[in-house]
């Protein structure tokens, strides 16, 4: 039986006593917990009985009252972390209800709005709270960070703060879950903060397209679900796929364009979640090459090399910066994406042999032992170098990060840990014990590969809600937990490697679930107190 049948049939039972116990004793436990004027109705049944009548005033009898069970936490993806319960009815949107913003809080105004047209009530704005409101407040000396959050339900009102944007909002997450899986958010207080800075999702658009309309109503999901980091994989061997001004030649037919990145944008930014495009290099460029044939690496039989940019040539590095600076000015988030990834020169036996030009090169600039695995750690150091002082943050995939080598990547590049198979993958621990910064993308877990090709299997969301964690870095395995601090987060990845394997709408039901399930577990990596039957059913409710 859901909650909110529950609660009717809690009410109508609690009627059925009352009316007995008025017929029986006529009396009640002189206790109440409920809001409102007991009184009147007192007032209202002596001016009936006597005084109207012209027959001197009775003592009234006592009203019965309604008592109400210690509330419990809502129901909600992610769970809040904590609850203190009390007694009375929760709040619950009525008639005359409103968000309103309490003062020093006008930057709120977007947020208000928002919850408002969800609850279905109105938005006053700066105004003094009243019964039945919502209040969103910024309290700048409120502990916690800047995504935490409290919400106070109590005498028919309920106050949302924090001591930044963020975590206000995302106390209105939980209270429109906690009114679509219950019809109220229950008494009490709730305190709540994500165990994990960075939580998100990343979209494959190079080797398959996506519409604006597609990836917003993802953004939207992402936002009910407290993630903040949504990855843009615009550009691989297959695809292309945002308008470029400065090399229009590269750009695939399907694309998006820049208005729609805009638009893009600004919704993320209204949800607090942040986009971080990734343009793949010096692997995955094949897109751009095709425009580029003269820039293709090529072995020493002339065989050119898939995907591969010929990193021995300055004008490679040239064209790429060419189309960094220009989505970096797009793009105005925090974060980059510099894949790094699979290059394939470094996947054959002896790279110096297949490559000897790139070899001569490496040595003339690491000496001796120079090696083309250090040209291409020098790759994405200097793309690095490009992006920094735009204030980006960077990122780079696991299998990039080479041992052994004169050149190593710079530590201020997060490590996007994806995989072990891959050639020059280490295992996650050589990055932690090195004082490497990490986000989980466990293909084990969190890969969701259209075909299923190269052994992968849809991921389940029950799995990742029983097995997986953020320490859960490769394969199956936690690493110690003394790296906990190092591991910033995890990213739930939609990879398109055969494209049509899955419609967008297929695409977007299959995620559902074990976006959600990593959601929780992201948020608050301890044992779930529901059992997956539970958390499924509640994840169709709050949908």
């Amino acid at each position: 039986m859901r909650h909110s049948e529950r609660a009717r049939h809690f009410g109508a039972a609690v009627a059925v006593t009352t009316a007995l116990s008025i017929a029986v004793s006529g009396c009640s436990n002189g206790s109440s917990d409920e809001p409102g004027d007991s009184g009147q109705s007192a007032r209202s049944s002596r001016t009936e009985a006597g005084v109207d009548n012209g027959t001197a005033p009775t003592a009234p009898s006592p009203s019965p009252t309604r008592t109400y069970p210690l509330s419990t936490a809502p129901a909600t993806i992610p769970a809040v972390r904590t609850h203190e319960p009390a007694r009375g009815p929760g709040w619950r949107p009525a008639p005359g209800a409103g968000v309103v913003i309490a003062r020093g809080g006008e930057a709120l105004a977007d947020e208000a709005r928002l919850l408002a047209g969800e609850l279905k009530i109105s938005y006053r704005g700066a105004v003094p709270v009243r019964a039945g409101d919502v209040e969103l407040a910024l309290v700048a000396s409120q502990p916690g960070g800047p995504e935490s959050y409290t919400v106070h339900t109590s005498g028919n009102r309920v106050r949302i703060a924090g001591p930044a944007e963020a975590g206000v909002f995302y106390g209105t997450r939980t209270l429109k879950q906690a009114v679509r899986s219950g019809g109220a958010i229950p008494e009490g207080v709730i305190r709540d903060a994500p165990d994990r800075p960075q939580r998100g999702l990343m979209v494959d658009t190079a080797r398959k397209f996506f519409s604006a309309a597609w990836i917003e109503g993802r953004l939207r999901e992402m936002a009910d679900l407290k993630l903040n980091q949504f990855g843009l994989h615009f550009s691989d061997d297959q695809g292309f796929r945002i308008e470029s001004e400065t090399h229009p030649e590269v750009v695939s037919r399907e694309h998006l364009t820049k208005a729609e990145v805009r638009r893009i944008l600004a919704l993320a930014a209204s949800l607090h979640i942040t986009v971080i495009p990734e343009i793949d290099s010096p692997g995955h460029l094949g897109a751009v090459l095709a425009a580029y044939p003269q820039l293709q690496l090529r072995d020493t039989a002339g065989r050119r090399v898939r995907g591969a940019i010929d990193i021995g040539q300055p004008a490679s590095a040239r064209l790429v910066d060419e189309l960094l600076k220009e989505y970096a000015d797009l793009f105005g988030g925090a974060y980059w994406h510099l894949g790094g990834d699979e290059y394939q020169a470094l996947t054959r036996r002896d790279p110096e042999a297949s490559f000897p030009r790139l070899a001569t090169i490496a040595r003339q600039k690491y000496g001796p032992d120079g090696q083309v695995q250090d040209l291409a750690t020098q790759w994405v150091n200097d793309r690095a170098a490009v992006l920094r002082p735009l204030g980006r943050k960077l990122k780079a995939w696991n299998d990039g990060y080479f041992r052994g080598g004169r050149v190593s990547v710079d530590k201020d590049i997060e490590v996007e840990y994806w995989t072990g198979k891959e050639i020059g993958a280490r295992p996650p621990v050589e990055y932690l014990a090195e004082g490497r910064r990490v986000i989980n993308v466990n293909d084990e877990y969190l890969y969701y590969v259209l075909g299923e090709p190269n052994d992968f299997r849809y991921p389940t969301g029950e799995r990742i809600y029983a097995q997986w964690t953020p320490l859960v870095l490769r394969g199956t395995r936690p690493v110690p937990a003394k790296y906990s601090k190092q591991i910033l987060g995890a990213r739930f990845a939609i990879w398109c490697d055969l494209a049509r394997s899955q419609t967008p709408e297929q695409i977007a039901r299959g995620i559902a679930l074990p976006l959600s399930a990593m959601a929780q577990k992201v948020w608050d990596p301890r044992k779930p107190a529901r059992s997956w039957a539970s958390f499924s059913a509640l994840a169709q409710q709050v949908d």
